[in-house]
């Protein structure tokens, strides 16, 4: 039990997630964003399984668990039952909290595809919630399966990587799906994309997110050890170089307006792709050099449509 001069940790230590891991990293960075007056409907996926083992938990904040598809369902529940009450009170037992905020949140398969209809409807309704998106571009948890957010090129479970002329060989052959406009497109109040090489801006944007009244929606790249097949310690750089070479730039709408942009400082995407296992095989081969040049241009195609010049 913490002493009267420690402060309750919101994500605790001891959690089973690997050493390094981008989205624990992520999550701790933003539930001290977040503050203790939040009740939070997480799906499946990493996040839940390394942070409540039964009997166990790491959170310390009112924090529920259904199913892989449903947490903006539960969080649609739970701000119903909230206004049925009009209980905008404080959860904090110091009594000094804000009103209390509903999150969802969930990994990229349970955004991208498993809970997207859901996440549809919620936005759709309009409702005063926020839904956080820890995006390690594949179903990590569960094997290292492609997702909607696996970009070109990579090797996974379901789109592995070989040595043959064909299409099949380069790994993914997908583009990795815009939640960014989809979200734009349903009128959110808020949007924004970060990464977990930019801790302050993950600070910033979920602070600003639980300042907009209504649907919002904030994006977060978190590099995994294992999926991504790197070092412990190179998720917060690879975080940095993804938005730096314009692959996935730091972005914030207000109202369907952009407001805020990163710039892309690095030209060469092979800085960012080099160091990661699931690219390797792009390394290797005429037909690799030619995905990069492809991976190049959609960099490209980022900085040209977002101003990132």
């Amino acid at each position: 039990m913490p002493t009267k001069k420690q402060k309750k940790s919101l994500l605790s230590p001891g959690h089973r997630a690997c050493a390094g891991c981008g989205q624990l990293i992520a999550a701790n960075t933003v539930v001290k964003a977040l503050g203790p007056d939040v009740i939070i409907a997480n799906a499946t996926g990493c996040l839940e399984v390394t942070t409540t083992p039964y009997p166990e938990s790491a959170w310390g904040m009112p924090w529920i668990h259904s199913l892989f598809e449903n947490p903006a369902a539960i969080a649609s529940g739970i701000r119903a039952a909230m206004d049925s009450k009009k209980a905008p009170l404080s959860l904090s037992r110091r009594g000094a909290g804000g009103e209390v905020k509903i999150i969802a949140q969930g990994g990229d398969g349970a955004t991208f595809d498993i809970g997207f209809g859901l996440i549809s409807g919620m936005w759709e309704r309009g409702e005063d919630i926020l839904y956080i998106c820890y995006d390690n571009e594949a179903y990590m948890n569960t094997g290292i399966q492609a997702s909607g957010a696996t970009p070109w090129a990579a090797n996974t479970t379901t789109t592995p990587s070989g040595s043959g002329p064909t299409i099949d060989a380069i790994g993914s052959h997908q583009r990795k799906k815009d939640m960014i406009a989809i979200a734009l497109a349903h009128g959110l109040n808020y949007v924004a994309q970060t990464t977990i090489g930019y801790p302050f801006d993950v600070t910033n944007k979920i602070k600003a997110a639980l300042k907009t009244k209504g649907p919002s929606y904030v994006q977060i790249l978190v590099p995994c050890v294992p999926g991504w097949k790197i070092a412990p310690d190179q998720a917060i750089n690879l975080g940095k170089l993804a938005s730096q070479t314009g692959l996935y730039p730091l972005l914030e709408y207000i109202n369907g307006e952009l407001v805020k942009k990163s710039k892309a400082t690095v030209a060469d995407v092979t800085d960012y792709l080099k160091s990661q296992g699931r690219f390797k095989h792009l390394f290797k081969s005429k037909q690799g050099a030619e995905q990069l040049k492809h991976i190049q241009e959609l960099a490209n195609q980022n900085i040209k449509k977002y101003g990132l010049k």
